[in-house]
């Protein structure tokens, strides 16, 4: 089984990127939140969670070992498929997971596409006891590397530990999403706007919605 890809990034799909190792293409599908972060020719990391059917292998890749553990965690609740697990982490952080497990919060998961009330409902109450955490003894140095990278850090800055560069990107899903919308709506590939409005909430984290999407196109006439 393939437990993990290093390389570059060869292409950027609306769920899925190709990794290029060492002139082999590996199709990865990823939550959005993952995508938003990588650009083309990039290195990059990635943990993979393999899943074989009788017809198909199908690989999963997360940058940060924690959204993998809920990755799995939410595929074993019944109803959760694979593409509605990343679904669920394209929307929601992973600390907002826990927040909304804890509080029993079926509204948050609902914002996710194909997630409704009932299974909203079915995922915070199979999940209410369960706490989802990795050590970060597990964290292999070239994922930290990837991280860093990904998201404008020196190798060897000690503003930011890896952990808390991760904890700084738990962003307000709805007010992400709806900056995502407006750009779609203004006729922006969606995987683009992804993008954008990542890389402007990095920037400035507590910009308002209407301030992320100038942000975001400041972000396109740039690139």
């Amino acid at each position: 089984m393939i437990a993990k890809l290093k390389g570059l990034v060869d292409s950027i799909g609306e769920d899925n990127l190709v990794v290029d190792v060492n002139g082999v293409g590996y199709l990865v599908y990823a939550s959005a939140k993952t995508l938003g972060r990588l650009m083309v020719e990039q290195p990059v990391a990635l943990l993979i969670e393999t899943i074989v059917r009788e017809d198909s292998i199908t690989l999963f890749g997360f940058m940060d070992p924690l959204e993998k553990e809920w990755f799995n965690t939410l595929t074993k609740v019944q109803g959760v498929g694979a593409k509605v697990g990343l679904s669920i982490l394209s929307v929601l952080s992973t600390q907002q997971l826990n927040q909304a497990v804890a509080a029993q919060d079926k509204n948050m998961f609902t914002m996710a596409s194909g997630v409704g009330p009932k299974l909203a409902a079915r995922i915070v109450t199979e999940l209410k006891d369960k706490i989802v955490s990795v050590p970060t003894a597990i964290v292999s140095k070239d994922l930290k590397d990837a991280v860093a990278a990904a998201d404008g850090v020196a190798e060897d800055a000690d503003v930011k530990t890896f952990e808390d560069n991760l904890a700084a990107r738990d962003d307000d899903p709805s007010k992400i999403e709806d900056a995502i919308s407006a750009l779609v709506n203004l006729g922006y590939q969606r995987i683009d706007a992804y993008k954008a409005v990542n890389q402007a909430s990095m920037k400035q984290p507590n910009a308002d919605m209407g301030e992320l999407i100038k942000l975001a196109l400041k972000e396109f006439v740039k690139g």
